[in-house]
């Protein structure tokens, strides 16, 4: 049987959206899909590092705005917050302890196993550049590139979702 391709758009960087995304595709790659998880500006959140050299991450070359928005925008899965029902921040955290009594895979736990199974995460040059983020505040293993590369994916898919 042939390999089939599901392609996700990251656009959400709220916790329940991405976790929505990353239970999706871990599902397709335990079928034996191939993922790919494109993911641009606020979706680009989940693959911050949280500590970043102060050489890589200082951003000589970054506007004031990206500056605030390095500071501002969370770094990884551990500060993201509820798309609905957020409480001033308290909601995240009751999602994680009901995840937790219900011995759900956390995000934390959803994000290593997709890349365990192979699953691509291709980080935006346009969302990166406008946001100010570079390579070395990324995440390791991360793929780069545009949205030629992702329409080029998402062809040859017979999934695409935007979330």
């Amino acid at each position: 049987m042939a390999t089939t391709k599901k392609t996700i758009i990251l656009f959400s960087g709220d916790f329940d959206r991405v976790m929505a995304a990353l239970i999706v595709a871990n599902g397709a790659a335990a079928m034996g899909d191939d993922v790919t998880i494109f993911c641009t500006f606020w979706g680009l959140n989940i693959l911050r590092r949280e500590k970043v050299a102060a050489a890589a991450g200082a951003g000589g070359g970054k506007s004031f705005l990206q500056k605030a928005f390095g500071r501002m925008m969370p770094k990884g899965t551990k500060r993201l917050g509820l798309s609905r029902m957020n409480f001033a921040g308290a909601g995240e955290p009751l999602m994680r302890k009901v995840m937790r009594d219900r011995n759900a895979m956390s995000l934390e736990e959803l994000f290593a196993s997709a890349r365990e199974q192979g699953v691509k995460f291709v980080a935006c040059t346009l969302s990166m550049d406008i946001l100010g983020f570079t390579k070395e505040e990324l995440v390791d293993g991360v793929e780069f590139a545009g949205v030629a590369a992702y329409l080029g994916e998402a062809d040859e898919a017979n999934v695409n979702l935007f979330i």
